[in-house]
């Protein structure tokens, strides 16, 4: 329909109908749109959030427009909240006005609120927020670590209850990816290196996310990354062009798949292809998210996937980063102009860009007949049938007065806490001394603590000021990373995994004055054999607080944990390692399972 045509004509307001079938209400709706309120439903980016509630005017240093200007001039209805909020009804409220915004438009399409992960105890802010009011959780290779699907699944669903109730309605997440490169920076929110149990996690993700059926109480997951993220070269990462080369010297490309099999079969509605182009395969070498034999060849036929497709962020036009411009992740197809990106990344398959917010240019395409308004009529579909099916039409708004009573409620902390807990992994407890293992310790010991505020510390025993005064030394320490020379770039922890001379030094200090416990950060599977060698004990976490700690170190509950992944031996055998390849570290210093009871 042209854009006169449709202004003229008055609006047939039977898509607002709930008891007409989905299908018939989007064309209802479809028929209806100008194509500049097409266009703006192919745009998924960030949007920001006023202080206190309130619409924002936007934030330069992000490059974010106001919400008004995104909603009602661009006709974009599709984002991804940045920042944190101290309350929930902070964010309730907002995302209220939001959509009173969007009820206040020619058609009154509804706005769907999307976000990166919210619960981690500790996070990486390239990948994930701080959960703010929410409950606290692992990461996911936590929640691998506790090997429990219904555990999992619990998490999906207290997460569920705690989106919906601020107007969150889609996760960018769960992470499929298999940590099969050790080096990798962003195996912290995937499942581990085991594909088989990364399946059956991100199906029971999808679960507990989406419910048991999928509608009004639902959140829509988006996977990620398809068709697998994790064999990159070098383990570097593609958001930067030095990590852009995806390899598969093993031929295990297949492997990578089954997660996202498992995720399919559990009704997963959404899928994010990765920013890497797959070099040395059948498919051509251009980024996933350009990848027409990736994205119609494999997804949309080999698997009959006809749900939504977003690329990953910033793959056409240069985008401000933390205040610092970063080139479009356009790996592969870097000579062509914006729109020919744009035209690429339709024509491979996707509905959605992610990270831009310049519908002009989509439309541009489409009056110069570079792109056909059927083209675009396929995806609107897709994007307007998701919120038609998550009720966003019958009921867009929120009870900011419950949102404080659900989101990081009691229960729902408790809950996380628990999980915390069984996901601590203890690697090693050696008979140093005469009086055996040092752990678990005695409740009331003399404890010396790094890394763990004192305070914290006291429930467990008496803190002193020096190792030497002590029972037991329990330092808590970060998995080791080369610094790089932006901060965005150091959000991605890469490069080796050998412990600095300093910190293997240090440890080695503490331990030959005190039973010496370590506690690491195991974002990447570090070379641990210099600090098993030098403390009486090593323990995993992968997002635990003091208090979930300190419960399993002092027997309180028990050491449940199991490693998600290999922990390799040296950094010789990450290198001479197949990075597509499972378990291919020779003669790793822990296996995948490893774990000791208490």
């Amino acid at each position: 329909m042209s854009n006169d045509a449709a202004l003229e004509t008055a609006i047939d307001t039977r898509y607002r109908d709930a008891s007409l079938p989905v299908d018939e209400r989007v064309e209802i709706l479809l028929g209806q749109m100008t194509l500049e309120e097409k266009a703006g439903l192919f745009f998924h980016t960030m949007i920001a959030m006023g202080e206190g509630g309130e619409l924002s005017e936007g934030d330069p240093v992000f490059g974010i427009a106001s919400n008004r200007e995104y909603i009602a001039v661009r006709h974009m209805s599709h984002f991804n909240l940045l920042g944190i909020a101290p309350k929930a009804s902070d964010i309730a409220a907002w995302h209220n006005k939001v959509q009173e915004v969007a009820a206040s438009t020619r058609l009154g399409i509804p706005v769907t609120i999307s976000t990166d992960p919210r619960h981690s105890f500790s996070e990486n802010p390239g990948a994930a927020f701080f959960a703010g009011p929410f409950s606290q959780w692992p990461e996911p290779l936590g929640l691998a670590a506790t090997a429990d699907p219904e555990l999992v699944e619990r998490f999906g669903d207290i997460a569920r209850q705690e989106y919906t109730a601020v107007g969150i309605r889609v996760a960018l997440h769960p992470q499929v990816d298999l940590a099969t490169e050790s080096r990798w920076a962003r195996q912290l929110q995937t499942f581990g290196e085991d594909a088989d149990l990364s399946g059956e996690l991100g199906a029971a993700y999808v679960r507990g996310f989406q419910g048991s059926s999928f509608g009004a109480g639902s959140v829509s997951t988006m996977t990620k990354h398809f068709p697998g993220g994790g064999p990159q070269k070098d383990g570097e990462d593609p958001h930067f062009d030095y990590g852009r080369e995806q390899v598969y010297p093993g031929d295990n490309f297949e492997y990578h798949l089954k997660p996202f099999e498992a995720v399919f079969a559990a009704g997963g509605r959404q899928i994010m292809p990765y920013y890497g182009m797959p070099v040395g395969t059948e498919y051509e070498e251009v980024g996933f998210g350009f990848n027409k034999g990736v994205l119609t060849g494999l997804l949309r036929e080999r698997y009959g996937f006809d749900g939504i497709v977003c690329t990953d962020w910033g793959l056409i036009t240069d985008q401000p980063i933390m205040g610092t411009e970063f080139a479009a992740r356009a790996w592969g197809v870097e000579h062509l102009t914006p729109a020919e990106r744009m035209v690429k990344v339709l024509d491979a398959g996707a509905d959605q860009f992610g990270g831009e917010h310049e519908p002009s240019m989509l439309v541009d395409l489409v009056e110069s007949g570079a792109v056909s308004e059927e083209r675009l009529d396929v995806s609107a579909r897709r994007l307007l049938r998701e919120k038609f099916l998550l009720g966003l039409f019958e009921n867009p708004f929120v009870d900011v007065e419950a949102a404080d009573s659900i989101v990081g409620s009691d229960g729902f902390r408790a809950a996380g806490l628990d999980a915390q807990r069984a996901s601590v992994a203890v690697l090693s407890n050696a008979l140093r001394r005469a009086q055996g293992p040092v752990l678990p310790f005695a409740r009331g010991a003399k404890l010396y603590v790094e890394g763990i505020a004192p305070e914290a510390a006291a429930a467990y025993g008496e803190v002193v000021e020096t190792p030497g005064e002590a029972d037991v030394a329990i330092l808590r320490i970060q998995a080791p990373y080369e610094v790089r020379d932006s901060m965005f770039e150091n959000f991605f922890h890469a490069g080796s995994l050998d412990f600095p001379v300093d910190v293997v030094t240090h440890v080695q200090e503490v331990a030959a004055a005190v039973p010496t416990v370590v506690d690491v950060f195991l974002d990447r599977p570090a070379i641990l054999a210099p600090i098993v060698e030098a403390a009486d004990a090593v323990v995993a976490n992968w997002g635990a607080s003091a208090e979930a700690l300190l419960d399993v170190l002092s027997g309180a509950v028990p050491a449940q944990g199991k490693l998600p992944f290999d922990v390799p031996r040296s950094m010789a055998a990450v290198e001479a390692s197949r990075p597509d390849v499972p378990f291919d570290t020779a003669d790793p210093l822990f296996r995948f399972g490893h774990g000791l009871a208490l």
